[in-house]
């Protein structure tokens, strides 16, 4: 399967609400291959509602990937339209992912699939913000309704409007209750720039935030901000509003592989306007008519769209999306801004992906290709900024993109300590599948890595976890990606005795000879420290944990390494590879420490609550876990791990907590 939907998708009633046309669903895109084959990028989808007759079956209907064609053939089948939004740094991956599964498909079913770029057509406006919504109303004036979703809403979400401007047959967004989170509606909106003055009135502050940016599957444009609303169910009997039926019968933007006419030239709508002023105070004799333009394009005074309601989940970034025919989106985008709407950039919205929790892509899935190009032009940017600087005062040089490989390393030399440690306390219990073996167990990754830099898996839902584990033989590791399923709480668990006796020894009864499986955490520095992008997270020793938990406030007698080694810790191998420096004499040995995992998304700075977006492995995790309740009493335990924290360009390590998302959540699939 390429397309892989989420847990929360695969439910019986979302399930048939994506499938309806009701709603839009997210999936991650895979490569062609095994179940855990390489994920390409995140991605939305949304099939568009039947349009044929309700009696119609749905084994009959043909699944085609942007097709142009709409109706029926005469044999009776009808053709279905699905549309998949990729984010452009993986577009190109992804269209050919895609392209390969349709004509795999097609051999298998003997059925016809068209797969085909929409770039260059499409712009997607995405706003957030406390007044967004209210922003929406005074944007989206419908002039029709497009049945084939009117009636999928359990209350309809339209008003007549009374102002003069608008006809019998007009409707407004009313309340956004009323749509099923992730909605889609379908309207063939007015102009906004020829609304009335007193329809659009401007907000006093910016509560509403606009993103920019180029995306290559369809030349996105994104607004953001944040809205907080119930989420209503769906229902199949919306009563529709009187007269609609005479709206329907435009074309909507789902036929925007056909011409759509542009909107009318900023120069004529003024010069009309212009006209009409003067023939109010009769300072001049309005023309006949609208003023013929200069060329020979047809313009057109309305537009369809499709609003996307965002998802309703506790975390997300709560909103709407607009998504506009590609000449439309300058129209709409100077009149939201001109209405308050505050432009923001990929760094800000990164930013907000990190005060809510959210991973960004393709900085947080190191898993993903677009992430490796990513971290490339911005090695390749840093690599021109020293060389612009001195020899004497030029900084170091650090590895960009972190290098993951580093980890296997450090899981080999961890093992060893726990195993060493238990030996030391009379605890002698080495089974068949001790990691002794595991450096030569493990040559199917050695050779992954010169193809994959990351040379791991990601789990981010539970139940991929839960079967990692199983695969290894690691369900007695400390552990606990169901926990959410069932009437315990964590800390409910980490006071249960008989639990440590489950852990016992956990990291060294695992057969290991699969990539490493990292997930994702989120950090906390514990007293202080400043998170930065690339920074490494190590397994703390139960004495570094001490210094930090027992201390008074002084920062004497931390752990810290000299400055001299700090540019040492990684080395790079005249291939471009870097691995890891592990030193040789006792004296740094105290000072160096195993990575088990790097900062993906730093600190914001001025953020009231700070939080750095990781990534662990989880079998490193487990242990550190076992290791920090074998030795604390139960009153000091805590449901997060304690790690040490290290600026790439620091010498200091920082105490922090890691807490793992897939123990809060039963997915980790939320993304921006």
């Amino acid at each position: 399967m390429v397309l892989v939907p989420f847990t929360s998708v695969k439910s019986e009633g979302v399930s048939d609400s994506v499938l309806s046309g009701v709603t839009y669903g997210t999936a991650m895109l895979h490569h062609v291959g095994a179940p855990l084959s390489q994920p390409i990028a995140p991605v939305t989808y949304m099939w568009r509602p039947h349009q044929g007759s309700k009696k119609d079956d749905n084994n009959n209907c043909l699944d085609v990937v942007g097709s142009k064609e709409q109706g029926r053939t005469n044999s009776g089948s009808c053709f279905r339209q699905l549309w998949v939004w990729i984010h452009a740094s993986a577009f190109n991956e992804g269209y050919d992912a895609l392209k390969c599964a349709c004509q795999k498909l097609m051999i298998e079913r003997g059925i016809t699939i068209n797969c085909f770029s929409h770039e260059g057509q499409l712009a997607k406006l995405e706003l957030i913000g406390s007044k967004a919504f209210q922003l929406l109303q005074k944007t989206v004036h419908p002039v029709s309704c497009i049945v084939e979703n009117s009636w999928q809403l359990q209350k309809c979400s339209f008003q007549r409007d009374r102002d003069d401007f608008q006809n019998k047959n007009s409707f407004t967004l009313e309340d956004e209750e009323c749509s099923p989170s992730c909605a889609i509606l379908s309207f063939t909106v007015k102009d906004p720039r020829l609304l009335p003055t007193k329809e659009t009135k401007d907000f006093h502050e910016p509560d509403s935030i606009i993103d920019m940016q180029e995306v290559g599957a369809s030349d996105r444009i994104t607004l953001t901000g944040n809205l907080d609303k119930n989420e209503e169910v769906a229902s199949p009997s919306c009563p529709k509003p009187e007269g609609i039926e005479n709206l329907s019968g435009g074309r909507n933007l789902w036929d925007s592989s056909s011409r759509i006419d542009p909107p009318e030239e900023e120069n004529e709508l003024c010069m009309e306007k212009h006209q009409q002023r003067m023939g109010f105070f009769c300072l001049d004799e309005p023309k006949p008519g609208p003023p013929k333009t200069s060329n020979k394009v047809q313009c057109s005074r309305s537009c369809p769209i499709l609003l996307l309601k965002n998802n309703n989940k506790k975390g997300s970034p709560m909103g709407w999306s607009i998504v506009v025919p590609i000449s439309w989106a300058r129209v709409f985008w100077n009149f939201l801004v001109s209405k308050g709407a505050h432009v923001i950039g990929l760094r800000e919205k990164h930013w907000i992906a990190c005060e809510i929790g959210l991973p960004y892509f393709p900085s947080d899935f190191p898993d993903c290709n677009s992430y490796l190009t990513l971290n490339e032009i911005e090695a390749t940017a840093s690599r021109k900024n020293a060389e612009q600087h001195p020899p004497a005062v030029r900084p170091f040089r650090i590895p960009i993109p972190s290098p993951w490989n580093v980890v296997h390393t450090a899981f080999d030399k961890l093992s060893w300590r726990v195993k060493e440690a238990q030996v030391s306390s009379g605890e002698n219990i080495v089974r068949k599948y001790s990691m002794s073996n595991s450096s030569c167990e493990r040559s199917d990754v050695t050779s992954l890595r010169h193809r994959d830099s990351f040379g791991g898996i990601v789990a981010r839902t539970s139940s991929l976890l839960t079967e990692f584990l199983n695969g290894i033989q690691g369900e007695h590791l400390l552990l606990f990606p169901q926990l959410q399923n069932r009437k315990l709480s964590l800390v409910k668990v980490m006071k249960d005795k008989n639990m440590m006796e489950k852990g016992q020894n956990g990291i060294t009864q695992i057969s290991y000879n699969h990539k490493l499986c990292f997930v994702r955490v989120h950090l906390h520095a514990y007293k202080e420290g400043v998170f930065e992008d690339g920074a490494v997270i190590c397994a703390p020793r139960l004495t570094d944990i001490s210094m930090w938990t027992c201390s008074t406030g002084s920062i004497e007698g931390r752990l810290e390494m000299p400055n001299s080694a700090v540019g040492s810790y990684f080395k790079e191998q005249p291939s471009g590879k870097w691995e890891l420096n592990v030193p040789d004499d006792l004296a740094s040995r105290e000072y160096h420490r195993w990575p088990v995992g790097f900062v993906t998304t730093g600190f914001v700075r001025g953020s009231k609550k700070p939080t750095a977006e990781a990534f662990c492995e989880a079998v490193l995790l487990a242990s550190l876990r076992e290791e920090q309740w074998k030795e604390m009493t139960v009153n000091r335990r805590r449901k997060e791990i304690y790690v040490l924290v290290r600026n790439l360009r620091s010498s200091a390590y920082r105490l922090a907590l890691a807490t793992i998302i897939l123990e809060e959540e039963e997915e980790d699939v939320r993304f921006l």
